[in-house]
């Protein structure tokens, strides 16, 4: 037997869990991109998280036609505007399925270069001659294919057998994005389910530029905020302002609101556009990269609302560029209804806004206010997240303390830190019977107050009569 004599020192695993805090204010944007023209472009429906402009280019292409590219729209504002990451994007333009021939005819060449549209697919179907009776050139050794400047160029080599003449035959098969429709994009949904397992991370924002002004996707996407059926987030809708039916004034953007029945506590609509250098971009997109802003300016904690941020915009419109004049009188009435705008007054160009569409027809602060809806779902994913691990252990009350206790710790740091007004965790025996502990499920109630947006301040002025009655007496 070992002989033991001394002092001895065991290092044994920390009792209280340390919180696996939830990312915030990263957005799952679904739609439309040229992936014809990427360089490593990601199979269709399949989420993948982008960090940057470059990561963007290669996995999704890129188009000035937002028109028929939405995710195109929505890369160019988060990453060159607003300079913000991460971003998971699903693409549902399968460009094997979704696409058209083009039959052969003569394009004019300048500088040895022939362009394409961008939606030209660079694949086999890419057939050139020098004219419609003629044998096709030789891909590599006549000519070279690249994407640039939203088109498909066809450089002819000076090696070649058509380089320095004036025109070429051509046939290729063209993307069709615009099959990307508001029923591909509802049915689309459901691959938020897979961010977990494909990129490792839950977003917390979805988005859907241009379809999302389409009544049945925004009602979809609001029925997609508990991803997983465990993670709360925010579906950020835009109401119409295209055809008859769009809201072209901030009277008809209520009624749209109210008739088109977006009115979930998980649902934040915006109403107009914005406009800036000559581009239109939905709201929504720009109200993303807002949240993200004011997310990372507080430590990544979600509890300051986005309303009186400055959007990246210099001007508020209608998707046919018309000019929208708010006035703050005005502005009060659209955000009094539940709808996110925009406010061109005292410190510029803003966003303005605290309210969910939940708003004014629910009256539970937990819900109507952007702020604390937001914190709560942020506390809800943080905790599960944290606490996950501690499943199927054995339920014995050690294990119960330390769920308790490492959460009242990361609560208690939220309050001191000025996040939360107060917070609390409780265990208690009316809500956990035995025959519920004995199957294994126990029920611990979290109460915590984050602080509302302070929507009003008032000045009262009065003549005082004390120094002039002084002077005379």
């Amino acid at each position: 037997m070992e002989n033991r004599h001394g002092v001895n020192v065991q290092e044994l695993a920390t009792s209280i869990s340390s919180p696996s805090v939830a990312p915030v204010g990263i957005p799952f944007v679904i739609g439309a991109s040229p992936v014809q023209s990427a360089t490593a472009p990601v199979a269709a429906g399949m989420p993948v998280l982008i960090r940057n402009w470059n990561e963007a280019l290669a996995a999704l292409g890129y188009s000035d036609d937002w028109d028929k590219y939405n995710l195109c729209e929505f890369m160019f504002s988060h990453f060159r505007l607003f300079e913000r990451s991460p971003v998971v994007f699903c693409n549902l333009l399968d460009i094997d399925k979704m696409n058209s021939a083009v039959p052969a005819a003569d394009v004019s060449i300048a500088d040895n270069r022939a362009k394409l549209p961008i939606e030209a697919i660079a694949d086999t179907s890419l057939v050139v001659k020098p004219s419609a009776s003629g044998t096709a050139l030789e891909k590599g050794k006549d000519y070279e294919t690249f994407y640039l400047d939203n088109a498909l160029v066809i450089e002819f080599l000076s090696s070649g057998a058509h380089f320095g003449e004036d025109s070429a035959n051509v046939a290729y098969k063209m993307a069709t994005p615009e099959a990307v429709t508001n029923d591909v994009v509802a049915v689309g949904l459901e691959n938020i389910e897979n961010c977990l397992s494909t990129t490792g991370l839950v977003p917390d924002l979805i988005c859907a530029p241009k379809y999302s002004k389409d009544p049945i996707v925004a009602a979809i996407m609001a029925t997609k905020c508990k991803i997983n059926g465990l993670f709360g987030a925010k579906a950020l809708v835009d109401l119409n302002t295209v055809g008859s039916s769009g809201a072209k004034t901030y009277q008809e953007a209520l009624v749209l609101k109210k008739t088109s029945n977006i009115s979930d506590k998980n649902q934040i609509v915006c109403w107009p556009m914005l406009g800036n250098g000559g581009r239109k971009f939905h709201m929504s997109t720009q109200l993303a990269g807002v949240l993200a802003m004011v997310d990372t300016s507080n430590n990544g904690i979600p509890y300051e609302s986005p309303s009186n941020k400055h959007y990246i915009a210099d001007s508020i419109i209608l998707a046919d560029g018309t000019p929208v004049i708010l006035n703050h009188p005005q502005a009060n009435i659209v955000e009094g209804r539940g709808i996110v705008t925009a406010l061109r007054f005292i410190t510029g160009l803003v966003c303005w806004g605290n309210y969910t569409a939940c708003f004014p027809e629910n009256t539970d602060i937990k819900d109507y206010y952007i702020p604390i809806n937001r914190m709560f779902d942020w506390v809800g994913n943080t905790v599960v997240r944290t606490h996950w691990r501690t499943l199927d252990r054995p339920m014995i009350p050690r294990i119960i303390d330390s769920i308790m206790d490492g959460t009242n710790i990361w609560l208690n740091g939220l309050t001191g830190g000025g996040y939360l007004l107060g917070a609390r965790v409780v265990y208690e025996d009316v809500e956990n019977n035995l025959e519920d502990l004995m199957r294994g499920i126990i029920r611990i109630r979290i109460f915590m107050t984050p602080p509302p947006p302070l929507k009003e301040i008032n000045f009262l002025l009065e003549y005082d009569l004390s120094p002039f009655m002084a002077t005379l007496v």
